[in-house]
């Protein structure tokens, strides 16, 4: 009687085709502070998980993001890569409203790279954003006194007045790292991209990010894995556990300063 069920089931179903889905979700933020950010030493044993299956055929990147440290991106994105090549199985992502900036070198790490209609993918550039409080200080009448041993220490110190050497100094900086970001995408998407400047920060809107390359085409998580292997795909959803504070909702200082970041992050992008 077993043996007909499992006939009339398509067989056992420890034999269906198992993909893994890791969702990306949010600003990315450093391990230390951004708590509530996507960084690579919280999420490394969630993407171990998604590799780890046996049946395994392919890992499913949901992504989410309108970007952050680009430090964690690339080692996110890393990390993912190494395990592909170990495990010998394709990655696909799949963007959601947004995959900018960081949230896009995360997609990256994707064999094929597909978004929805609506979706804002791009932003390949690097920003740098502060605030100047020399002239609140001085109609306050505070003195700040900062002593340094080195005198790049202070660099761009949102107390003094904004130095010319300063801005020369961050521009070096963010110059290199997006020379990486560059260097990121053209080896992952590589003659997919079209023969235009894709890297000033510009960001495009579904089928239009197909047209110059930065995605596949347009499709979604769920039918995509289906088209390609086949109806009785089974899905392993990687969850990630939460600590006993988050679980009882009680926000920590270091949660609020990263919800007024992220929020920052999102509305660039009008969400």
């Amino acid at each position: 009687m077993f043996a007909k069920l499992r006939e009339k089931l398509g067989g056992p179903l420890n034999r269906a085709p198992v993909v893994s889905v890791l969702r990306l979700h949010g600003a990315i933020g450093g391990g230390g502070g951004l708590r509530g950010g996507l960084n690579d030493a919280a999420l490394a044993t969630q993407i171990e998980q998604a590799f780890a299956p046996k049946r395994l055929k392919a890992v499913a990147l949901s992504i989410n993001s309108p970007g952050g440290s680009p430090t964690q991106s690339a080692l996110i994105a890393a990390r993912i890569r190494r395990l592909a090549l170990e495990r010998e199985v394709k990655v696909y992502a799949f963007c959601e409203d947004v995959a900018a900036s960081g949230g896009y070198w995360l997609a990256t790490a994707g064999d094929e790279i597909w978004a929805d209609d609506n979706s804002i993918i791009g932003s390949i550039g690097v920003i740098y954003a502060g605030f100047g409080f020399q002239a609140l200080l001085e109609k306050q009448g505070i003195e700040r006194r900062v002593h340094t041993a080195g005198e790049s220490k202070s660099m761009l110190d949102p107390f003094k007045p904004e130095n010319p050497d300063d801005v020369a100094r961050i521009k070096t900086l963010q110059e290199q790292i997006h020379q990486n970001f560059i260097s990121q995408v053209k080896s992952r998407r590589g003659l997919k991209l079209a023969d235009q400047n894709l890297f000033t920060g510009d960001v495009w809107v579904g089928e239009g990010a197909r047209e110059v390359g930065l995605i596949d085409g347009v499709g979604h998580l769920v039918p995509k894995m289906k088209d390609i292997f086949g109806e009785k795909v089974r899905l392993n959803v990687i969850t990630q556990k939460r600590s006993f504070f988050q679980r009882l909702g009680a926000p920590g200082v270091q949660d609020v300063a990263f919800a007024v970041e992220e929020r920052a992050l999102w509305s660039r992008f009008g969400l």
